[in-house]
């Protein structure tokens, strides 16, 4: 059991927050370092090591290397040959981007792009995440969609990073298992969609088709607007289809992470 592993040395101590390895945490942090993820908590580190993600640096608490779930994590983390630094409280404050500071965090390669897997399958399901500026929603749609068996989410447009450090947080680590694509543009997106035999359907508040009158088996993308504005009303024109989840009135639209979620799991159920 993970419990039982403990590592076989101490990790070096560093009590400054100007220590240059605790400034490249803030750099990955802010986006200054694109070919690099902070993972922050527990829960990332130990996904990325399920999913074979090389760590680089790893920050944890001094007071927390006695915990069970940090001992048997740092275990891994050593016999997966990444550097362990223990930190004060003071260094953790600047490392975790977290209001509260978690006790363990982590610097990784950003993994590869895949473009081979955003298509798979006979009848792919992708999500297209249009313009998402909010990390936070953009991680929960990744998350919607790995639970609903979604084939692959293409960030497309002026999305946030989905492997910023807060995307990841949302998706709960679903952006570390599920294939994640980017396009410069949503008509980009589409064009591809198409190119792999894909029907493009794009959610609207309103005008479309209900829900749950469209046929969502086949090879399918659904584009999912960004917050306030949706879908341009250009890229409306471009869809074979449009799409509108029933709500009842005085509500008017729903959270781009909502509607992502209800409209994957009506795929899912149509496609079993």
């Amino acid at each position: 059991m993970l419990s039982d592993v403990v590592p076989t040395r101490a990790p070096r101590r560093i009590t400054s927050r100007h220590n240059p390895n605790i400034a490249r945490y803030r750099e990955v942090a802010r986006g200054q370092a694109p070919d690099h993820l902070l993972l922050d908590g527990p829960h990332l580190i130990g996904d990325a090591l399920a999913a074979g993600l090389p760590l680089e640096s790893v920050a944890v608490l001094s007071s927390a290397l006695d915990r069970p779930e940090i001992r048997a994590l740092t275990a891994r983390i050593e016999k997966a040959g990444a550097d362990i630094v223990a930190t004060t409280p003071q260094v953790m404050a600047v490392v975790s981007p977290v209001r509260s500071a978690s006790a363990i965090v982590a610097l990784a390669r950003r993994p590869p792009a895949d473009a081979s897997r955003l298509y798979a399958g006979a009848a792919p399901f992708v999500v297209i995440a249009a313009d998402i500026q909010d990390p936070g929603n953009l991680g929960a749609i990744i998350r919607a969609a790995e639970a609903g068996r979604a084939t692959s989410v293409v960030a497309a447009g002026a999305c946030a990073d989905p492997l910023g450090w807060k995307a990841l947080r949302g998706s709960s680590g679903s952006s570390l298992r599920l294939p994640i694509g980017a396009s410069a543009t949503a008509a980009t997106a589409v064009a591809d969609a198409r190119r792999h035999g894909c029907r493009a359907i794009a959610t609207v508040p309103r005008g479309g088709r209900p829900l749950y009158d469209i046929d969502l088996r086949g090879a399918v993308a659904v584009l999912i607007g960004g917050e306030g504005p949706g879908l341009d009303p250009a890229i409306i024109e471009q869809a074979d289809e449009t799409l509108t989840i029933p709500m009842r009135a005085p509500v008017e639209s729903l959270n781009a992470a909502v509607a992502a979620a209800i409209v994957v799991y009506e795929a899912l159920r149509q496609r079993r």
